[in-house]
């Protein structure tokens, strides 16, 4: 099969995504395919329709590839692809969205106000709050702040990458993960960073972060299931990973939804993938079908 793999791009996520691609362009030529990396560049769709691939492999994360701008042109060129569609990639990628649905259907998620640039900051009492882009992944720019200065600082600061700023509850507990694959709710991984919250740093730097399967089967199930609703509400494809917060009291809070999860070293659907006993290549090959 000839392959594209798009990749880079032009998101604060772009290295990660260089990784992610290269990752994945490895795995698929060891696999036999074709594979051609393609940038996200201006002259992307005449690249496209001079190598017509079977199939584009969307390794991009962030805003342009995971928000559904390149899913809606590989539409209009009639390129097959991987990953969701148009709507559930842009939904998933606008965290405020995403967070009114999940409230509308009853699906635990922390308060939260939005922010529009060019806007007031409204009126916050609840400390400690967290504050992150609407639409960035990667835990980028995301902080915990524990007073008023600080939030405001913290949103003036994030709207140099962003037109939407999240003030949310913060949950004291514990960071959890689980990854959809073809409609199957893979083990869950709960996250523990070795100093403060799971920020970029702590995602992406080996060794800052320790990853356990889960063993409260009870609990496993909830998340699982919860999972695989959010999956289904947001019309998602192929893939996806739900990460949770769950507070002192065992009780699971949907924080956000990556409908391109990371292919690193370090990622998280990768590493579920290889409890469920499904291989790198073999993870490559259930997306790809």
């Amino acid at each position: 099969m000839r392959i594209a793999v798009l990749m880079g791009g032009r998101s604060s996520e772009r290295e990660i995504s260089l990784k992610t691609g290269r990752a994945v362009s490895k795995a698929l030529r060891e696999l036999g395919h074709e594979v051609i990396e393609l940038d996200l560049t201006e002259d992307l769709p005449c690249r496209l329709l001079e190598l017509k691939p079977d199939k584009v492999f969307i390794a991009l994360h962030g805003p342009y590839g995971e928000d559904g701008r390149v899913q809606g042109l590989l539409d209009i060129l009639g390129i097959p692809y991987t990953g969701s569609g148009v709507l559930g990639s842009a939904i998933a990628m606008d965290k405020d969205i995403t967070k009114r649905l999940l409230r509308s259907e009853g699906l635990p998620t922390p308060d939260w106000v939005c922010v529009r640039k060019n806007e007031g900051i409204p009126k916050w009492e609840s400390f400690p709050a967290v504050v992150k882009p609407a639409d960035q992944g990667s835990s980028v720019g995301l902080k915990v702040v524990n007073d008023l200065y600080s939030l405001e600082n913290s949103v003036k600061e994030l709207f140099q990458i962003t037109e939407k700023v999240l003030i949310e509850s913060f949950v004291e507990g514990r960071d959890m993960t689980v990854g959809v694959l073809k409609g199957r709710a893979l083990p869950v991984i709960e996250v523990r960073p070795k100093k403060g919250i799971y920020d970029y740093e702590s995602k992406y730097t080996k060794g800052a972060t320790e990853y356990i399967f889960l063993e409260d089967e009870d609990l496993s199930k909830r998340l699982q299931d919860m999972a695989l609703k959010v999956h289904m509400l947001l019309e998602l494809k192929d893939m996806s990973r739900i990460d949770f917060r769950v507070d002192t009291k065992g009780n699971p809070y949907i924080l956000e939804v990556n409908t391109i999860p990371g292919m690193t070293e370090l990622s998280l659907l990768p590493m579920a993938c290889k409890k469920a006993g499904i291989d790198f290549k073999e993870l490559l090959s259930i997306i790809l079908s």
